[in-house]
């Protein structure tokens, strides 16, 4: 990193799209207590135009970070909780005759809306899961061979619960691919369940909710993102990070070009939010740690965000060159 984008201070615009993220942040972990960490990631992805996985038990407040997320900026949210008997159409929406005019029309599905809730995804059938493959990525919904665009932004959150396993469908790796990261809440400790228990007692935690941003704004965000400056050493070091996972004597399937890119675009977010508009190598490195693990295939031929998969990602770190 040259000393002169060292001391260069951020532009005007790359300053506000700091403070509104931020201020998102700040927003979200109001209602969500204790977990800002959690918080700061997802909105990282957010930012970013990533999607969010979140796995861990009920009643973690899964929900309700989405809640306060889409309360935060102001977007239209819609909740779905996946099923087994589940359609493809419930989502996207479904061509309708209507008597009246005699004409087919299209009654939109959930889907079209800006930040999507999608509850233990891994209950429904695989052909419902699939359903989402073309939005996340495409950004659009084909329906009997008409193509209809998403309005950004357009952000999906799921959760899956690692428990009660039973009459569930894993994710196929094609669909785990298209998500930036893969986030566990965990428990509070006992200052900060107190605090709960405190803060909820009379009033719902969505009530210290105002939005901090408005739909524009959170595009205006995005294209920050994008304009945050990556050396082009450093992505040379983005990418041998990403072929060491592939040359993993432990993995069997290392991370893909999708893999690459929304590392990119995470680690452009955390600088962002650091108040940067250049990114540095410890961005890099936190981005690693946040989108591959999900991502892996191990020999046993299984996909795991175990603690040795994360060792993976931190033996790589560590052992790829970080460039001078």
């Amino acid at each position: 990193m040259n000393e002169a984008q060292d001391t260069a201070a951020p532009t005007a615009a790359a300053a506000d799209s700091t403070s509104k993220a931020n201020s998102l942040i700040e927003s979200v972990s109001r209602a969500f207590l204790g977990k800002e960490d959690v918080v700061r990631q997802a909105v990282a992805a957010l930012i970013s135009g990533g999607h969010v996985l979140i796995e861990d038990v009920p009643g973690l407040g899964k929900t309700l970070m989405a809640k306060a997320i889409a309360k935060s900026v102001s977007a239209d949210f819609k909740r779905v909780q996946f099923t087994a008997d589940l359609l493809p159409s419930d989502i996207t929406g479904v061509t309708v005759y209507a008597q009246d005019t005699h004409e087919f029309t299209f009654r939109h599905g959930p889907i079209f809306t800006n930040i999507l809730l999608g509850d233990e995804i891994n209950r429904a059938t695989p052909r419902t899961q699939s359903s989402l493959l073309e939005a996340m990525e495409e950004k659009c919904v084909t329906v009997d061979g008409v193509a209809y665009r998403l309005e950004e932004p357009f952000f999906v959150l799921a959760t899956q619960n690692p428990v009660e396993l039973e009459g569930t469908y894993p994710l196929p790796f094609a669909q785990m691919d298209r998500f930036m990261v893969r986030l566990s809440i965990g428990y509070l400790d006992r200052d900060g369940e107190i605090r709960v228990l405190r803060d909820q007692q009379t009033q719902n935690p969505l009530d210290h909710v105002e939005p901090v941003m408005n739909c524009d704004d959170l595009r205006g965000v995005h294209k920050a993102v994008r304009e945050v400056a990556i050396e082009e050493s450093l992505c040379g070091y983005l990418v041998d990070i990403i072929r060491a996972t592939r040359a993993a004597e432990s993995l069997e399937y290392g991370a893909s070009p999708r893999g690459s890119l929304d590392m990119q675009r995470f680690s452009q977010a955390v600088a962002l939010l650091a108040g940067r508009d250049y990114v540095l190598p410890d961005d890099i490195k936190e981005a690693a740690r946040a989108v591959l693990p999900h991502r892996l295939i191990t020999k046993k031929g299984t996909r795991s965000v175990s603690v040795s998969a994360h060792s993976v990602i931190d033996h790589i770190v560590d052992s790829v060159d970080v460039p001078i």
